[in-house]
Formats: structure tokens, sequence, C-alpha cells
């Protein structure tokens, strides 16, 4: 069921909105000529009227039993932001080139996370046009675009949307995210867009008014759940549902990663997730090319991939925070909150090898056992990374990697996770080690809702015991501190690491043993303490890359044992031309070889011959 403004043609514009409790639903057109039409009600309780003379810069809003006024649900555009009124947009009026573009599999992604208001001074979809060719020379051929779903201000990180169809008013509407993704395709990037259909945002959420949009079966951390296995949960499903088509459809968005889909509370038969992997293999097929689903969940559930022949839901990856977990804890030794779990030589090896480190052990964060076993599946199946937006703008004081760890550490990390046989992901600013923080940050209109998100932050962050006080989310400044410095990339340490990372990306592009294409072309083990050696294959070919990773802080002489074959050196992070002290293994490896490897620093080799 379409639902919201769809403009057809010549000033005929259909409205549908789902209220069936409602005695009464009217349209009121605001502009450029007031009136109010009265909409009609079938038997599922979705209002529909279709009115003539609309022009598609129109805003209205509904009227609810002849009293309350309210804006469209699935509003396509909130000009005046949450509060105010809807805008209809004509979808069809955009000048599209990208015809000729098929898209980019996940396995082949190397994705790079950013959020429009602090990726660039101006904050906006078209300054990130501007920087695309720094993206595309590093390597970067796919963006994942923080939520950009109507939120309340104009500084947040996004998941407080409340209009889920609508784009962010200042980051430049939805003239504005489609110029970016046309951009993107014209240079060969895939967009991925972060999408929130666990929870709305506290204010400008009105869903409460028209329909059962929520349950009371579930507490969440955001009061009441989401509708999914509820009484009327079918045309709750059909909102979110045709809020994943709409991105596809309307905006060209090449995957949806979908937020915390372990907040999303269903009971049912066949979940939610599952009937929205059904629909969306179904809309790729109809449009000749694939259209992706990624999530993230801290379940460490293999229930999510799986195929739906096999009883899973069927999305196309997930996110591996293990990977993260096992990596920050071997570079800092953090022991505090969900990092008690990690810190073991035997987690980061298992990490590489099988994916999800905990597949049903006792956790000792959780108080309970924890996961299910992702062996046996492609790495391309799984999305890690050293950092991104949680990681970072989750501490207190939203502190970067790089401003944890040393130089040398700085690239150990990124060898871990683009020489991993996973899908890498890059945090903005990590491939030239930006020095600003990400913090947390809103522009809420509501006292006591500014007041309770200030106590809210304090209270997450105890499990950490972090020392100090947390930056006010609601401050312009802690929004300002978290803004890019893009003049870094071009001087010192910060020009070494870009340039680092542009190796590890060709390299990866490259091999083919790198992209995680099999079920066995991975294998793990310690070879001394905090000394592990990866060995990647590929399926298809005979090209086998040999990685060692040292994590700790003097140098360790090890045996190498790579396999038959004589094997040439690709890459060592101590070279000195990547800002080391020098590298101390030989440009060719046999196996039983004596190797040094330098403290917090790896070193990569390919066979050459049997």
């Amino acid at each position: 069921m379409n639902i919201g403004a769809h403009y057809l043609q010549d000033g005929i514009c259909e409205f549908t909105v789902w209220a069936p409790f409602l005695k009464n639903v009217d349209l009121k057109v605001l502009s450029p000529h007031k009136r109010t039409v009265a909409m009609e009600k079938d038997g599922k309780g979705y209002w529909n009227a279709e009115v003539k003379d609309i022009s598609p810069e129109a805003r209205y809003v509904f009227v609810l039993d002849k009293q309350t006024e309210r804006p469209d649900p699935a509003s396509h555009f909130q000009p005046e932001g949450v509060h105010g009124p809807s805008q209809v947009i004509d979808q069809s009026s955009f000048p599209w080139d990208d015809n000729e573009w098929k898209g980019i599999t996940v396995r082949d992604m190397i994705i790079y996370e950013l959020h429009v208001g602090t990726f660039t001074p101006e904050g906006t979809f078209d300054a990130v046009i501007s920087r695309l060719d720094e993206l595309v020379d590093t390597g970067i051929n796919a963006i994942e675009i923080m939520p950009v779903a109507q939120f309340p201000g104009g500084r947040n990180w996004g998941y407080d949307g409340t209009y889920l169809f609508a784009v962010q008013n200042s980051y430049g509407g939805p003239d504005g995210l489609k110029r970016l993704v046309n951009a993107c395709h014209r240079k060969g990037i895939a967009v991925i867009l972060d999408v929130v259909y666990n929870h709305l945002g506290p204010e400008g959420n009105y869903l409460h008014d028209f329909a059962p949009y929520f349950t009371k079966k579930y507490n969440t951390p955001w009061g009441m759940a989401l509708n999914f296995d509820d009484a009327w949960s079918d045309e709750v499903r059909n909102f979110f549902i045709e809020n994943a088509v709409h991105w596809f459809e309307q905006y060209h968005i090449d995957a949806l990663r979908l937020d915390a889909i372990h907040a999303i509370y269903d009971m049912s038969a066949v979940p939610f997730l599952r009937e929205l992997a059904e629909r969306i293999e179904a809309f790729s097929a109809a449009k000749g090319r694939k259209f992706f689903l990624i999530a993230e969940s801290d379940r460490n559930d293999v229930v999510v991939i799986r195929s739906r022949n096999e009883g899973g839901y069927g999305l196309d990856a997930q996110w591996n925070d293990d990977f993260h977990h096992s990596l920050r804890t071997m570079l800092t030794e953090e022991k505090t909150g969900y990092y008690l779990d990690f810190g073991r030589t035997e987690d980061m090896v298992k990490a590489f090898s099988e994916g999800f480190v905990y597949s049903w052990q006792y956790s000792a964060y959780r108080k309970r056992h924890h996961g299910s076993s992702s062996r046996g599946f492609p790495g391309s199946r799984f999305v890690v990374c050293a950092q991104n937006h949680d990681q970072v703008g989750n501490r207190m004081m939203g502190e970067r990697l790089s401003s944890l760890v040393s130089f040398e550490s700085l690239k150990l990390a990124a060898g871990a996770v683009l020489l991993s046989p996973y899908v890498p992901l890059l945090f903005m600013g990590e491939e030239y080690g930006e020095s600003a923080p990400f913090q947390y940050f809103v522009s809420h209109s509501d006292p006591g809702l500014i007041e309770a998100v200030r106590k809210g932050r304090k209270e997450e962050f105890r499990a950490f015991a972090w020392q100090g006080e947390s930056p006010d989310p609601q401050s312009e400044e802690t929004f300002a501190r978290s803004k890019l410095n893009w003049g870094l990339r071009t001087g010192g340490q910060h020009r070494v690491l870009l340039d680092f990372y542009k190796e590890l990306i060709s390299l990866r592009k490259t091999l083919r043993a790198l992209s995680g294409t099999g079920k066995r072309n991975r294998t793990a083990a310690a070879i001394d303490e905090k000394v592990i050696a990866i060995k990647l294959q590929d399926d298809r070919s005979e090209n086998t890359v040999f990685c060692i990773f040292n994590f700790n802080r003097d140098s360790r002489a090890v045996t190498a044992e790579p396999g038959p074959g004589r094997w040439r050196r690709l890459i060592d992070s101590s070279d000195e031309r990547w800002g080391g002290s020098g590298a101390l293994t030989g440009e060719t490896l046999l196996s039983g070889s004596a190797i040094t490897i330098r403290p917090l620093s790896f070193t990569a080799y390919i066979r050459e011959g049997k």
C-alpha cells in the first residue's frame, strides 16, 4: 500500500494516510491556495484523497477528527522541521543520469562511513560531493551515510529521526540527497544509507495520534516498542517496508544499513526482517540489479544472514562488533564495559578465522552465554572496522583511535581491517588520522528532553568508569568540535597514513584472496603471544596471501610457516616509507624461515609459484 503524498502528473496528487481508529481525517492544503479536502476511508483504515490543482511545492497537514493538525507520517519533506507542515515532492522530476550504474556487490565494497553534518564545514549533501574525488583517490567505492531522516533542529547523529521518508532539511532536502547519490554513481561509488527501524526519536513523533504504530508488549530504552507483531502490525510493517523501497526507488540508494536490529522486538512466525528481505529481493528482480540489506546486531546470531530456505532472514551481511572489540583490546588493553569480554590473543585469532568470537560461550559482561557460530559463512557476509560512529562517539569524550594509540598502532589497525577476509569499513577521517573527536550532539527544543538526554549520556558511561565531565550534547560547540579538519591530510604523519591506507586498499582490490569470497579461504593461528599469522586464499585461483601481525610492544622473532613455495613481500608497516624504523623482514620468504617483526607492526607476503 502506497502511503504519503504521491504527485502523479498535471497537478494531481494522491494522499494516503493510515488512521484506522479515527472517525474523520481531512487534508488541509496550506499553499499556494488554502483549502480543506475530505478524505475517504477504506476497510484497512487507510484514508485517501486524490486532489487536483496541487503544485509539487504545496504544503499540507492532516486534520484528525476535526481538531488536531499533524504533518504526514510518511512526509517526503519537512521544510520547516519536525513540527511544521509537510511538502509535496515531485519525485519524478529529478534529472538522473545514472542509468548505466549497475552497483557494487557487498563483497567488493570498501565502505566509508560519514556523517553529513560534520564531514565538511558546510555540513550539506552538496559539500560532500565536493570531496568525492578525494575519496575515489583513496580507493573508497562505497559511502555509508548516517541517517538523514528528518530530525529535530540542525544537529543530530540522525538516530532521533521522526519522519522516516523525509530527507533532513538542513542537509539539503530531497534534491540534495539525489544530487549526492547521482554524483557518487558517476564516480563509481555505491551509496549505503543508515535507516532506523527499531525506534523513532521523541521530538516530533506524532505516530501515536494516527494509529497503533507502537505496542506495550515490550519495554525498550525508548519506551513502547514499534508494533511488528501485535494487533494491526500488518500495516506497521507496510510502513517500514514501503520506507525501504522508497529509498531504493526514489533516491537510487544501493544498500540500507539497518540500525540495531536487536532492538526490533518481533516474536512472529515470519519476522518483519524476513518479510523485508523478501520484498527487497522481489524489488531487485524487477529492477534487474541487486539492492542490499546490511544489519547491525549485537546478538551474534547468524539467523540474520542465513538463507530463508534454511530458516534465516536472508539479509546480505551484518556488522561484526566482535572483530572491533578484539582488535581494540589488543591495541589498548581496555577492560571496562563490553571490552571486559575481550583482550586475549585467541579472541583475535577466532575473529580472523571465524568472525564471531562469542559463539555461545559465557560472557562476563553480559553474565550469560552469548552468540552463535559464524564458522562456514563467507567473510563477505560480515562488515568489520577499527572504529565507527558508535565506537568513537559513544566514548565519553568522543576520542578517535588516533588520540588513544601510537602511529604504529594506527597502521597495525588499518592492516588488520583491510587485510582481513571481511568487508572493511572506515570511519570518516580515519584514513589520515583525524584528531578531532566525534562527540554526541543534538538540537532539541524541549528543555525537559534536553536535560533527559544529558542525564542519559552520563548513565551510559558508568560501565566504562571514565573520568571527567562529558561534553554537553545540546551545545553547538560540541557539534563544531566534531567536524573534520581536511587540511590535515596534506602533511606530516597524516599524509603518510593516508598513503598507507591507499596502498592497503589497492592491495585489497587487486588480490581476490582478500575479498572473503570463500567459506574455507581463511586460517589464523597464534605463533607467539600476541603474534598472529593469517593465511587467505581465493577459492577460484591460486592467489594466496600470508600475514603476520605483532601486537606486542617489542620486536618478536618467530618462525613463519606460510606453506610451500616462494613468498614475496607485499608490505611491511614498519618500513621507513610508512614512517617506521625500517622493516626487519626480508623481501622474500620460505616456509620455516625465521622472521623478526617490529613492535606493533605487520607484514604481508604473496606466494609466487608452488
